[in-house]
This record gives structure tokens, sequence and C-alpha cells, in this order.
């Protein structure tokens, strides 16, 4: 049999790429978890905390990695030259209320993982391009303030070229994600319980009246905020290229009549249609065939409300319906209580609730309707 022993230095440089691939694995779940506590402090207080001194950190932070992390993981970090920098956030996780104790093991755990999924697939070399990675954290990362801290960090290119380096060694990335994301999620909940004294998250007057057609199988965080755009695109993660790609392609199925569909961009609900258009994307359905049906419909130019607003209906309407179809004309009139009330993905109504019905609907999975879409056309 063929021992490590024999094998020697090729055995010993395999083994020493596979602790090193581990150590990404850790700087990139410490670096998620440090976007997320920046995020939560500049949502709660308008501004992040200073890092603690990197020398003393450093000491402080060898001690809390002491028999908590394995030892060849825990010497590859300490020296590695970005060491003074990751013992910072680590302390600064601490400061922050973050249980460094349950914390780190867990971190251990996925480390160990990744360590021994690179010695057992040397070979294995996967290439997707980092112009993925934003994609990939759509169809992996639920919409949350994970997904969304990540995104907008700064140091969100450091996060790309980490899941760039873990993919080329042959690392799942996408399992490592889900499991990275669960601990982001931890360290979330720890630093809202900190900084809002355990007060639960609440549903935001955005999400709550996107409820209905426009959100139906979507994924949309409980504190979607349409007023902002920039943000709005960051928490449902449809980047500034994609955003002006889906625009584009409205354009086209609109010949003539881009006036109309720069209407229809400035509307406060088109990050809801680019959203829907980037969910098609994903499940490769042909975007550009059902908006084609804009041009076979143009019952939008008259109705109530903006042209804007109503060729956000409308768009909605067709990428909904079969490609081909007429879409229901009457999609862009729905009114809003009506439409909520044929939801099957809504809560309970004021009546409802007066008399002892369910508590309210969990905040982001109630809009992916299982069920049927709901009926368009006139309202009873």
């Amino acid at each position: 049999m063929t021992t490590p022993e024999s094998q020697g230095e090729p055995f010993a440089e395999s083994a020493g790429e596979a602790v090193q691939t581990a150590v990404m694995s850790v700087r990139l779940i410490m670096a998620i978890a440090d976007a997320v506590r920046r995020h939560q402090q500049r949502q709660r207080t308008g501004a992040e905390e200073e890092l603690p001194p990197a020398e003393q950190a450093s000491v402080d932070a060898s001690a809390e990695l002491k028999d908590l992390l394995p030892p060849d993981i825990t010497e590859a970090l300490m020296a590695g030259a970005d060491w003074p920098q990751l013992a910072q956030q680590l302390m600064a996780l601490k400061r922050a209320g973050v249980d460094l104790e349950g914390l780190l093991p867990r971190i251990g755990e996925i480390a160990v993982t990744v360590r021994d999924s690179v010695a057992a697939n040397a070979e294995r070399v996967a290439r997707e391009g980092t112009g993925e990675w934003e994609k990939m954290l759509r169809e992996t990362l639920p919409a949350g303030p994970v997904r969304e801290a990540m995104l907008s960090s700064p140091t969100w290119p450091d996060i790309a070229s980490l899941l760039a380096g873990l993919d080329e060694k042959g690392v799942d990335v996408r399992q490592l994600l889900a499991s990275a994301h669960d601990e982001g999620l931890g360290v979330d909940q720890a630093l809202a319980k900190v900084l809002a004294a355990g007060e639960a998250p609440t549903t935001s007057r955005d999400a709550a009246l996107s409820w209905g057609p426009l959100t139906t199988g979507l994924d949309i965080p409980h504190d979607l905020d349409l007023a902002d755009r920039a943000r709005a695109l960051r928490q449902l993660a449809i980047s500034p290229q994609e955003n002006e790609r889906y625009t584009r392609m409205v354009r086209e199925a609109l010949p003539g009549r881009e006036r109309d569909a720069d209407l229809m961009f400035t509307a406060k609900q088109w990050p809801l249609v680019a959203a829907r258009m980037a969910d098609m994307e994903g499940k490769g359905q042909p975007v550009k065939e059902h908006l084609a049906g804009l041009m076979k419909d143009t019952s939008w130019e008259s109705g109530q409300g903006s042209l804007g607003s109503r060729l956000v209906q409308a768009a909605n309407d067709v990428l909904r319906h079969p490609a081909g179809e007429a879409a229901p004309v009457a999609g862009a009139r729905v009114h809003t209580t009506a439409a909520r009330a044929q939801s099957s993905t809504v809560g309970p109504t004021k009546a409802q609730a007066s008399k002892g019905a369910a508590p309210a609907v969990p905040a982001v999975a109630a809009h992916r309707g299982a069920g049927p879409a709901p009926k368009q056309g006139k309202t009873r």
C-alpha cells in the first residue's frame, strides 16, 4: 500500500495546498461575516465601528483560535500576510456580540470539509469565469441580509476572487456558499439582537405593497426598498450590467416606443420586472419571446395611472403569460387590494385578522407562491 511517507514531497505539497485552500474558505466566511457586521452597523447607526488595533487584535485572536480550529489550519491562517486584518475582523465580531466559541468550530468544520475535498480531488479543476459569481449568488443564496451585504460590500471583488480560487481548487462552491450563508445569517441575527435589543424584523411598506402578481414566485426580501433604486437592485441581486441589458431588451421589444420604455424604467416597480426577467433567464425561459407580447396587445396605452406604471403591469403580464399568446388585457388595471385578495401568496386581510386569523406571513418565503398564478382580469 502506498503511504503518505512513501509518496514524499508530492504528498506534502498536495497536503499543503489542501490546507491553504481550507484557509481560503475561512477567509471567505470571515469576509462575509465582516460584511454582514458592517452592513448591520450602517443600517442601525449610520456608521461602522472602527476596528480594534491590529497588534492587540492579533494577540487576542490567537487566544480565541486555540482549540477552536484544527491546528494545521490555525497555523496556516496565522502565518498569512493578512492575519492582522483577519484578527481585527474576528475581534470586531466578538465586540459586536457574536459568540466566537460557537462560530469558530462551525467554521472549522467547513474548512476541514474543504481541505479533505481538495486532497481527494486534486486533479479536478472547474472553470466558469469570475463574471458569473453574482449570478451564482442569486441562484444559490436566498434574498436577504447576507446576499445584500456581500454584493454591497466594498470587499465584494475580493470575495469573488476567493470564490474563483476555491472553484479552481475543485471545491463545491455552491455547497460552500450555502454553508457560509447560514453562518452569515447567524452573525446577522446575533448583531441584530445586540443592536436592536431583540427587535423583530418588520416587513417594509414596499414589500407589503408589492404582494400579488408583481411578486408571485419571486424571491423578495422583507425589507425591500424600492425608493432607493440602486439598493433595490442590489437586494434583488441585479447587477448594473444586468439591469442595463434588461432595459435594452425591453427597448428592442418596443421599436419606435423608446420614450414610453424610458417611462417604464423610471417607474418605482421596475426592479421587480427586472427580477422576473432574471428569474426567467435562470430557468431557461425565452424572455425576448415573452416581451414581444407588449406590441401584440397595446391596451397599456390607455387606462388608470401613469404610462410607466401601466407598462410595468403589462410587462409583468406578458412575462408570466405563455409566449405567443395574448396576455390578459385587464392586467394593467388590477387594483392592489383585489390583487392581494386573489394572490395565493398573501397574508390575512384586516378583516380576517380581526377574527383571529393566522399570524403574519413569513417575510421572504411567502412570495414564492407554489400554487397556480393568480388569475388576471376583472375583480369580484
